[in-house]
Order: structure tokens, then C-alpha cells, then sequence
């Protein structure tokens, strides 16, 4: 008779809380999901009220309505999930936007510009402060930041702001990652490729020949799905990957690492 118990992977986040922002729709909702059957209380923020408390009700969770670049309501949402729930063990700090007036810096002026360095890379840099107020008082945690394989390789369908905001916040990931490492903090960059989430379907509804040049090039053939990045952020927010800090986490499908696309 084996002295080895089973691994029960169902609960591989049990007792774990989990806040999640931009959490009512596409990957934020998928990794709720995800993070929920795996045992995790989870709060999402959202800017949006309805998705929000749609999301948080499919998860049994929190819904908190948070506005991402406000650093009052970051760290009120990450305090809300401390004090509902007792810690913060797990930070998706997932919240983006990819608007249609960030395009080529020829084109792209500063407003639009500076509006997506607020969403995706201010952002992270709030969520992330706030969460480590609470981690580092615990000796634990992990924080996932969605970064972009656009962080790792030049685009030539260009979105200035949304690329630069990107690679702000794979390099940040990595500092933090490298920082708190022996407090017991993992931090660890996300780097999706072209994800079928709604997101994408509205960049590319009014631009089907860009959303055709970029799949092309996907060696896999096809756009992410949600689900598929939500089971690498419970994995990275997991013990399973208790060994993993300051990692660039590509899912991209092989994008990055294409030279040429494969014959069909």
C-alpha cells in the first residue's frame, strides 16, 4: 500500500483569498472561475457595476466597484478584501483597456496616451503597493501582473501606449519579484498572446485585416481562450509554482518564439 496521499488539484487554493481586478469579464472572469473551483474566496474589482456583481455572484464573492488609477479606491479595495476575508493571499492585477485612438505614434496623441499608462501600467503599480501592505505583514503571497507578448516583441500593427504600458509592467514584475522574493512573495508577469475575449473582438470588429495579419502568426492557429490563461494564473498564484518569481510568463501560443509561420 502506497504512504503517498492523492493530490487533490480541486483544492489547490483552498483557504486562499484572491482579488482580481478588472474580474467581470474575459480573463478576470475566467481566472474568478477557475480560482473559485480551486478552493478561493475571491473579490472582484471592476469599474463596471453590473459585470462586477454578476462575476462575484457566479464565484460566491465580493464584488468591490474600483476605478484603477485612483489610489484611494485601490488600496480600499484591497483592505475590503482583508478585512471581509482575513488576508490577501493571491493579487490578478488584471485590469486593462486597448481603445481604438492608441495606434501608431504617428497618429496616437497624448491623451490618449497617457489615459492607457493610467489603466495598465499605473495600475499595477497601485494594486501591487496595495497588496504588498498586507502580504508582507503575512511572510506570503503571490501577485500576477497581466503583461503582453507585445512586451517581448516588436509589433508591427502598432498600439504605442498599450505596448509601452506593457513592458512597464513585465519590468516592474520583475523587480518586485526579485524585491520580495525572501519575504515569501512571489511576483510573476502574465504574458498572454491574442486572447478571444471581448477586448479583442471590439479592436478587431471594426479592423478585420488586423486581426487577420496578427493570427497569422500564431503557430497554434487560433486566438487564446480565457479559460486557457486562467489555468496559468492559478497555477502561478499556486505552491505548484512556489518556485517561479520575476518569470516573463509567455502563453502565447508560440508567438514569440516564431520566426516563420508553419505550413497548414
Amino acid at each position: 500500500m502506497s504512504d503517498i496521499s492523492p493530490i487533490d488539484l480541486t483544492q489547490r487554493l483552498a483557504g486562499k483569498v484572491a482579488v482580481i481586478t478588472g474580474g467581470g469579464s474575459g480573463i478576470g472572469l475566467a481566472t474568478a472561475k477557475r480560482m473559485r473551483a480551486e478552493g478561493a474566496r475571491i473579490v472582484i474589482g471592476d469599474m463596471d457595476e453590473a459585470s462586477g456583481r454578476a462575476a462575484a455572484a457566479a464565484v460566491d464573492g465580493l464584488f468591490v466597484r474600483v476605478n484603477v488609477t485612483d489610489q484611494e479606491q485601490v488600496d480600499a479595495l484591497f483592505d475590503t478584501a482583508a478585512r471581509e476575508y482575513g488576508s490577501v493571499d493571491i493579487a490578478f492585477n488584471n485590469a486593462g483597456i486597448s481603445p481604438e485612438d492608441d495606434d501608431s505614434i504617428e497618429t496616437t496623441e497624448l491623451p490618449a496616451w497617457q489615459k492607457v499608462q493610467d489603466v495598465n501600467l499605473k495600475s499595477v503599480y497601485l494594486c501591487s503597493r496595495a497588496a504588498l501592505r498586507h502580504m508582507t505583514k503575512q511572510g506570503s503571497g503571490s501577485i500576477i501582473n497581466t503583461a503582453s507578448f507585445v512586451a517581448v516583441m516588436g509589433s508591427a500593427t502598432s498600439q504605442i501606449s498599450y505596448t509601452a504600458s506593457k513592458g512597464g509592467v513585465l519590468a516592474m514584475s520583475r523587480e518586485l519579484g526579485v524585491q520580495f522574493a525572501r519575504q515569501g512573495i512571489r511576483v510573476n508577469a502574465l504574458c498572454p498572446g491574442p486572447v478571444n475575449t471581448p477586448l479583442l473582438q471590439e479592436l478587431f470588429a471594426s479592423d478585420p485585416e488586423r486581426a487577420e495579419r496578427r493570427l497569422v502568426h500564431v503557430p497554434l492557429g487560433r486566438f487564446a481562450r480565457p479559460e486557457e490563461l486562467a489555468a496559468s494564473v492559478a497555477f502561478l498564484a499556486s505552491d505548484d509554482a512556489s518556485f517561479i518569481t520575476a518569470s516573463t510568463f509567455l502563453v502565447d501560443g508560440g508567438i514569440s518564439s516564431a520566426y516563420t509561420t508553419p505550413l497548414s
